[in-house]
């Protein structure tokens, strides 16, 4: 088992490393110029190592969340004519311990995004997409090896990527305008969000200059990276900053209301003996980590509470009725999931965790249900033949990811929007994982070295030509590929979702292939599709 595996199961807090030293300013002009680029808060310059170019460690803010930043708004940043390196990833945000990307530290200074491209014709005007990392809205930062884009310039040098980070956890979407000194914290709901439009912005501003086009930027993310980018086109003004999503098992479900939001913070709050926003200001991060970890921590107990807030304000009411109403109609979308989403989480924490984590969070989604519902819902479970844990784990596939996935492709297209739909099956080859949620990632990434969770390697043909489904949509805002370009020498034709014969792409390792998703039944219409109006957690 995994360094990583035992944290989620046993809660095993490692210490974290620190980089061995972070970017620093360049004052006497030594440096390479071939490798500097300016941009409006500095000259940043990277790193060549087999002909791509790296830039970590940019900061797309003019003030990092610290000290009376804590909590508010990211600020700006400011035109600077300084030269600084671009060598060192920053530090992931403040959260509960266990994620291999805060293994080089953590910290409320923390937003900073990555760069990697190639100096391969054309040199400018090329494609731009910008990975939102995962890890429930709970964990996740951009240092994660699994998402380093060195492979992926190599394999697609006409592509600029870009990783950002944001703010998670209790730093991200702590609701605080409740509290008798709150009314100045109202952004504190949705600030990991507001942090990603931040980097979008930054990205539309600076991008031409390392050769990428502002107007053509696709974002890209899975999990709550991916329902991020699911929720970004609904923030007022952001179109300007991306034309196309490819969200990877992410949808708008994965939000909550203000009074789900204000019992996890109250909670906090007496755990760590405030009243007040002041008093919270005066405990330091690792206090209020270790707090957290105690009672949502996602390695410790598989929290799952923190998500961006349906205020009405920055956000939507009912994300469903805005797609609907064509909120995303001129965003061309790429969307999906993996057959055995919950696979992955009772793969990792094991069959009595799981079942009693499992059993818990079903008598609080029942609670919420008419009678009815709860008979829909209870005869589903009845139907699934297997393990113990085989109902709940089908039910949860179904509220957190299945259900919502496909209802985003019937909302967009209802919308008069255009959305791509696909339905990931390869399995992997440890116990109990199946076709779990993240399993594609290494896929997609192209790093067949890490296999944490698929336990094999990928079929390289089957891989390379996922991946380049995922470029060719990015390019064009169609993922078809033809005979000639398609890796494995077919022509895969991939049909816009529709009302009617609901046509997904079906990604499996023996055969790519389009199938209507009644033939699939990728979502039970009848007994869990009513589920996405409920939401999470």
């Amino acid at each position: 088992m995994s360094e990583t595996k035992k944290n989620f199961a046993n809660g095993i807090q490692e210490k974290a490393e620190t980089l061995q030293g972070g970017n620093k300013r360049i004052p006497d002009g030594n440096y390479d110029q071939s490798l500097a680029v300016k941009c409006i808060n500095g000259t940043f310059v990277g790193k060549e190592t087999d002909g791509v170019v790296s830039y970590k460690g940019i900061p797309f803010v003019g003030k990092q969340p610290v000290g009376n930043l804590r909590w508010k708004a990211p600020v700006d940043v400011v035109p600077d004519d300084g030269v600084y390196e671009a060598y060192n990833y920053g530090k992931a945000p403040v959260q509960a311990p266990g994620d291999p990307a805060a293994e080089i530290g953590m910290s409320e200074d923390c937003l900073y995004l990555n760069i990697w491209k190639s100096d391969e014709a054309p040199a400018y005007n090329k494609p731009v997409i910008v990975w939102i990392y995962g890890g429930a809205f709970e964990v996740g930062g951009t240092a994660d090896s699994q998402y380093d884009c060195h492979n992926l310039v190599k394999e697609n040098p006409e592509v600029i990527f870009v990783t950002i980070s944001y703010r998670v956890s209790f730093f991200g979407f702590l609701h605080l305008s409740h509290l008798p000194d709150g009314k100045d914290y109202q952004d504190a709901s949705n600030l990991g969000i507001m942090d990603q439009i931040m980097a979008l912005k930054w990205v539309h501003e600076n991008i031409a200059n390392f050769g990428g086009d502002p107007g053509n930027v696709t974002v890209w993310g899975e999990s709550a990276g991916g329902a991020s980018c699911t929720l970004l086109p609904l923030v007022k003004g952001s179109h300007q900053y991306f034309k196309r999503v490819i969200s990877q098992s992410g949808a708008p479900a994965q939000m909550r209301t203000p009074e789900q939001a204000i019992v996890c913070t109250d909670k906090l709050m007496e755990a760590l003996g405030c009243k007040s926003v002041a008093d919270l200001l005066k405990v330091s991060a690792g206090e209020i980590s270790d707090a957290w970890a105690r009672l949502y921590g996602f390695y410790q107990v598989l929290g799952i509470r923190s998500f961006p807030e349906r205020d009405g304000n920055y956000l939507p009411l009912d994300p469903w009725e805005a797609y609907a109403n064509g909120a995303a109609k001129d965003i061309e979308f790429l969307q999906g999931c993996n057959k055995d989403e919950m696979n992955t989480f009772l793969g990792v924490i094991g069959v009595d965790a799981w079942n009693l984590w499992a059993n818990a969070r079903m008598a609080e989604k029942l609670a919420q249900l008419a009678d009815k519902e709860k008979e829909l819902v209870e005869s589903y479970c009845n139907d699934i033949e297997g393990e113990s844990y085989e109902p709940t784990v089908r039910l949860f596939s179904q509220i957190m990811f299945n259900a919502p996935q496909i209802r985003l492709s019937e909302e967009q297209t209802r919308g008069g929007g255009k959305s791509y739909t696909y339905y990931f099956t390869p399995e992997s080859s440890l116990p109990l994982y199946k076709c779990g949620h993240a399993l594609e990632l290494t896929a997609v990434f192209n790093h067949p070295e890490i296999d944490e969770f698929m336990g094999r390697k990928f079929d390289e043909t089957f891989a390379k030509t996922m991946r380049k489904m995922w470029i060719q949509f990015a390019k064009t805002g169609n993922p078809s590929l033809g005979a000639d370009m398609s890796p494995d020498g077919k022509a895969h034709e991939w049909p816009l979702y529709d009302l009617k014969d609901k046509q997904v792409m079906v990604l499996d390792e023996k055969e790519i292939r389009l199938a209507k998703e009644p033939e699939l039944k990728i979502v039970d219409w009848e007994r869990t599709y009513f589920l996405t109006n409920y939401y999470m957690p």
